[in-house]
């Protein structure tokens, strides 16, 4: 690995999980009996926005209860002493990356942190309760949703995404199940453009035969151990 110097890096529910945060797709991933799809879709906003604000908010508060990782801050590390070039793309909207010392990350499915206005587009950093449908603080339209990418939804950044992939030399993805696109595609166009690629993950993904190299077991034991490797070998 000493030729290497772009690095991205993809994580997914599995590497929070390890924190106590539910994956929606998980045995924990229900809410009060509702499926994802009924709080997760702009047709369950427009349906009930009332459901899914309350959702939103109890999640918010969910998150903030628990702590990083072996996992993020191994990541944070990596951040902080890799001089060549790092992008952790999370499908995550939880700031446990940030939380740990990250600062090379993109949110490709929003934030919990950020509210949305749909009348004007403005985002605003939010740690409030959403289901008192506060104003805009940009245009005072009372048109506030979470910043979150749903279900139909474009994730964010992906020309961002996609130049970093063409630019690797390696591509890692952590704790992702590899069955939704566009991220089940990150590995095969990083591979494409002649980056290396491993897997660290709980269990064997949906795509884990696209990957030259995958590692098995939890992501606090897998990661610090893959950046401690990585690092040793670009001082050497």
């Amino acid at each position: 690995m000493s030729s290497i110097r772009n690095i991205v890096i993809l994580t997914g529910a599995g590497i929070s999980a390890e924190s106590g945060i539910d994956t929606f797709r998980g045995a924990g991933g229900l809410w009060e009996n509702h499926r994802v799809e009924d709080v997760a879709t702009p047709e369950a906003f427009a349906r009930d926005p009332e459901l899914v604000l309350r959702f939103y908010d109890a999640r918010r508060e969910a998150i903030q209860r628990v702590e990083p990782n072996r996992a993020h801050h191994a990541l944070a590390r990596l951040d902080a002493e890799w001089t060549g070039d790092l992008l952790i793309v999370t499908q995550n909207v939880d700031d446990l990356h940030e939380r740990a010392g990250a600062r090379r990350v993109l949110h490709m499915h929003g934030t919990h942190l950020s509210a949305w206005c749909t009348a004007c587009d403005a985002r605003h950093e939010w740690r409030g309760q959403l289901i008192d449908r506060p104003a805009c603080p940009a245009c005072g339209a009372v048109a506030l949703r979470p910043d979150i990418v749903w279900f139909g939804e474009m994730p964010y950044r992906m020309e961002e995404i996609f130049g970093a992939l063409v630019e690797a030399d390696l591509f890692v993805s952590i704790g992702t199940s590899g069955a939704v696109y566009p991220t089940a595609g990150f590995v095969q166009e990083a591979a494409a453009y002649g980056a290396c690629t491993l897997e660290l993950n709980l269990e064997p993904s949906q795509g884990s035969h696209l990957f030259g190299e995958s590692r098995l077991g939890p992501a606090g034991e897998l990661v610090p151990t893959f950046v401690s490797e990585l690092l040793d070998q670009d001082k050497a």
